[in-house]
């Protein structure tokens, strides 16, 4: 493998910092009425672009700046030839500074008015959201939520113009509701809260435009995590030397399979064999050894009886899973003490992460992965689901600060967060609701680990081979009914692209 190009990473920013790089844009001399034009001609080419064939369009408009693009591109399609149905939550006069002044123009084209009141009934083919902007801080209330749930009941194609009304730009939170939009064209600095929490199920596809503006051009502003895309995989997996051997490539211990429990760690071993590790090892109990023969007689299974039997396999290992099928009786504190009583790169999983929220509180170390979901991580933080979910992002970095190494925040929208910031994985689909697929993705991530250490680079590449491979399984015969199994040959086809 070789290094990936992080300049190649999309970089995602806070509602705070596309403010700011607004601001600079302005003050640099581009008109802020020209910006919010350029934002609602793009908007106008999304809607076209989505669908061609609407002669009809319903723009809600808010009483801000995200309105005022609303109120422009209605302009743009009634001069178009589109019959346009305008809404505003609030009176033309009661408008201000460009927002007022997008209002008029719109109202100059020949664009009809309403005030939003219960009663209305959309007329447009296709409904644009341009209600609330990433400025959002509480919970959606009054006309607001009347509106955007009005627009969900109506069963139309919605394009949302910058974020989706009531959705937190900084962490894909619903504040209170939020529109269910078919489509999402944001604009000038792509937004963190349109890739994680429950924004896969509120944005649709998103269009990026930059309107002309190089954010990244101001140093000064740090994205607030990068979006990964699967273009890095042919970066990193780049053919091997003639002359590679199993040595080269990494030997990986999968330690698992408490008594009753053996599943978990046979997923685990066969993902990490398949991600091209050049040996695996599974140390299990006893009882699971014919079942590994049998699903996959390349690894190597030993079954022990307790942490006595551990060592020799611990020190020929590059490195080490914990967690698939451990459970939190005798057997799992065992192997996971040893695990820890190494110097080895760990990636701890499942009941891994429950013991070391409820026995080994105190540890922390630079060299391992965690990958908690949403209960895991709760539990390490020792806080309520709801408030992980709530704030995603700072989640993983509290995790990352508490315990070191890096952090996979699993769910929609994973989050990886490591020693060069976050990072945010915008693959996967509701297929992966289903059992072992976090056992796979810790023997991907083992493989990985084995073959070049520690590094953010390993962290993103076995987050994004492990959703990209649910995503070909999908597409190939459908959601429903995938298995965690069933990710490894996938993936072996992703690394060798």
């Amino acid at each position: 493998m070789s290094l990936v190009n992080t300049a190649s990473l999309r970089p995602l920013y806070t509602a705070r910092q596309v403010g700011e790089l607004d601001r600079r844009t302005i003050a640099g001399g581009v008109d802020g009425f020209a910006l919010m034009q350029r934002a609602a001609s793009s908007a106008w080419h999304s809607v076209r672009t989505r669908w061609p064939q609407a002669r009809s369009l319903s723009v809600l408009c808010g009483s801000g700046n995200n309105g005022g693009d609303g109120h422009v591109l209605a302009a743009l399609a009634a001069q178009a030839g589109m019959k346009v149905q305008r809404i505003s939550v609030k009176p033309v006069d009661a408008l201000s500074g460009d927002a007022a002044r997008a209002a008029a123009l719109a109202s100059e084209a020949g664009v009809s008015f309403a005030v939003w009141h219960e009663a209305i009934t959309f007329t447009g083919e296709v409904v644009v959201d341009a209600l609330l902007g990433t400025g959002l801080k509480g919970e959606v209330k009054g006309a607001y939520s009347q509106v955007i749930n009005a627009v969900n009941n109506a069963g139309l194609p919605v394009l949302a113009v910058d974020i989706p009304s009531g959705l937190a730009a900084d962490t894909g939170a619903v504040l209170g509701c939020a529109v269910h939009a078919d489509a999402t064209v944001t604009f000038i600095g792509d937004k963190l809260g349109l890739y994680t929490g429950r924004a896969p199920d509120y944005v649709g596809e998103v269009d990026f435009r930059p309107l002309g503006v190089k954010a990244q051009a101001f140093f000064d502003i740090v994205p607030r995590a990068f979006r990964l895309h699967e273009e890095l995989l042919a970066e990193a997996f780049v053919p091997r030397r003639r002359t590679a051997h199993k040595g080269n490539m990494g030997h990986v211990l999968i330690l698992g399979g408490a008594p009753g429990f053996g599943g978990a760690a046979l997923i685990a071993s066969q993902a990490a064999a398949r991600l091209g590790a050049g040996k695996v090892s599974l140390v299990t109990a006893p009882e699971h050894v014919s079942a590994s023969l049998t699903r996959c007689p390349e690894v190597m299974v030993h079954g022990v009886r307790g942490g006595a039997d551990v060592a020799p396999y611990v020190s020929r290992c590059d490195a080490i899973v914990v967690g698939p099928g451990l459970g939190q009786g005798a057997w799992g504190q065992a192997m996971l003490a040893a695990a820890l009583g190494s110097d080895k790169p760990l990636v701890l999983d499942a009941d891994a992460l429950n013991l070391l929220a409820s026995r080994f509180t105190d540890e922390r170390r630079d060299n391992w992965v965690l990958t908690p979901h949403p209960g895991e991580a709760a539990r390490l933080l020792g806080v309520s689901v709801a408030e992980v979910e709530a704030d995603r992002p700072a989640a993983a970095e509290a995790l990352r600060q508490q315990r070191g190494g890096r952090v996979i925040l699993k769910g929609a929208g994973s989050l990886m967060a490591g020693p060069h910031g976050l990072a945010v994985c915008p693959y996967g689909n509701p297929g992966m609701a289903s059992g072992g697929m976090g056992d796979a993705l810790s023997g991907m991530l083992g493989a990985l680990l084995g073959q070049q250490g520690v590094s953010d680079q390993s962290v993103w590449l076995g987050t994004l081979v492990h959703a990209l491979a649910a995503d070909l399984a999908a597409d190939e015969h459908g959601e429903r009914g995938l298995l965690a199994g069933d990710l490894a040959s996938y993936a072996r086809r992703l690394i060798n692209p």
